[in-house]
């Protein structure tokens, strides 16, 4: 029976399932290849953003940089440049000059007083000696009376010392004064002569400052001021602004002067013929010749003043005028010109802007001589290979950078 029991008796069978690994979930393994793939996408996403905003970053640190560039490239001033031109040599040399009076001599008053009448208005032709003006001087007058009046007192007190001296002499030859009264009647009589001598001395003085209440013409000429009228109070000497009576040039013959750059020196000399010539006179020429230079030349502009006497018998030219001087001088040395409108004026002198390969500005003093109207003839400071800038502005300083601009189609270039 019990064993019946036991065969009876039956274990359940043990189901031994595959494990995950050996055998896994066809569900599982698409859920782990969805968290995958999204993996890899927000991977993706989070590098194109980041590339993106590098590009971005860098965009626009380029955009700064090329914006600062051009800033940079905006505050440089951009110029337009020309070199100068070499003109050909020629034999005449041909100068500007200053006019002036062989003699100029402003007329003071050497005595104080009022003026009584004047004679002469300006533009009178005068002869040396001409009477000029009248002062009237009641305090000169008053002084010179009572000079002459003491004069006549002096006078008198020496004719009695002289005969009391005389007297006292021939009584010491009988002893009868003594020696030394002699002498003090000797030296009162030295006394009054002396006395005499300075008072003539005084009334020759107040005669003279009495002679000059009249006013004369110094040499022949031309009175080209009157500063005074009737009834005008009269300081002598000329310590005051408006002290000056009248004014007479000579303007026969005239001094012209000539600033000969040195480069031109060699060619001028003493004795040197001259021709002068002025615009409103066209077609006229004035000859002169060279009486003088000094021999020196001036450190400040490089130049040779010289003097050209010019005879102006029908006073055509008037002193002061512009004028232009031609020397029939030979000259072999190159000349450079440039436009008028390349020059800048400063208060030290002409300047012209340079710009060197650097691209920076120079501003060199030049010397000009002749002046061609719309270009000037340059003596030194620059030269052929220059780039000079056109139209420069007055705000344009030493060493500032400037960016050249390029010629324009079909501009000639000058110098070329």
């Amino acid at each position: 029976m019990r064993k019946e029991l036991q065969e009876d008796v039956s274990y359940p069978e043990v189901i031994n399932f595959p494990s995950e690994t050996e055998h896994p979930s066809p569900n599982r393994s698409s859920q782990n290849n969805s968290a995958r793939k999204a993996g890899w996408i927000v991977g993706g996403v989070i590098l194109i953003l980041l590339i993106a905003g590098a590009v971005t970053i860098a965009s626009k640190l380029g955009e700064k940089k090329a914006l600062a560039a051009e800033t940079e490239r905006l505050a440089t001033p951009s110029v337009s440049v020309i070199h100068p031109t070499q003109e050909q040599s020629h034999e005449e040399l041909v100068l500007p000059a200053t006019v002036q009076a062989y003699k100029e001599s402003p007329i003071y008053a050497r005595t104080n007083g009022y003026v009584l009448r004047w004679y002469k208005d300006i533009g009178s032709h005068l002869n040396k000696g001409d009477l000029l003006a009248d002062i009237d001087t009641p305090e000169v007058d008053q002084e010179l009376m009572q000079a002459r009046a003491t004069r006549q007192q002096i006078q008198a007190q020496l004719g009695l010392a002289k005969s009391s001296a005389e007297r006292w002499q021939n009584l010491r030859k009988s002893d009868s004064v003594s020696q030394q009264e002699v002498d003090q009647q000797v030296s009162g009589y030295q006394q009054a002569q002396a006395n005499l001598a300075a008072s003539d001395a005084n009334v020759r003085r107040l005669e003279q400052m009495e002679s000059f209440k009249h006013v004369y013409a110094p040499f022949s000429g031309v009175l080209t001021k009157r500063n005074i009228d009737v009834g005008a109070l009269i300081n002598a000497g000329n310590t005051g602004s408006d002290k000056e009576l009248f004014d007479v040039a000579q303007v026969d013959p005239l001094r012209v002067y000539v600033n000969v750059p040195q480069t031109y020196s060699p060619a001028i000399y003493i004795g040197m013929k001259a021709f002068l010539e002025q615009r409103e006179y066209s077609g006229q020429r004035f000859e002169g010749k060279v009486v003088r230079t000094s021999e020196v030349i001036d450190p400040s502009t490089r130049t040779l003043l010289s003097e050209i006497d010019v005879p102006n018998p029908g006073g055509k030219i008037l002193p002061g005028s512009y004028a232009q001087v031609h020397f029939a001088a030979k000259i072999d040395a190159p000349r450079l010109t440039i436009p008028i409108n390349t020059l800048l004026f400063r208060p030290e002198g002409p300047r012209a802007a340079v710009v060197d390969a650097e691209k920076k500005v120079h501003l060199r003093p030049v010397s000009i001589g002749r002046d061609y109207g719309s270009s000037v003839e340059v003596m030194g400071g620059l030269q052929p290979s220059d780039q000079v800038i056109v139209n420069p502005a007055d705000s344009l300083e030493d060493g500032q950078p400037v960016n050249v601009a390029a010629p324009k189609a079909g501009t000639p270039k000058q110098g070329s």
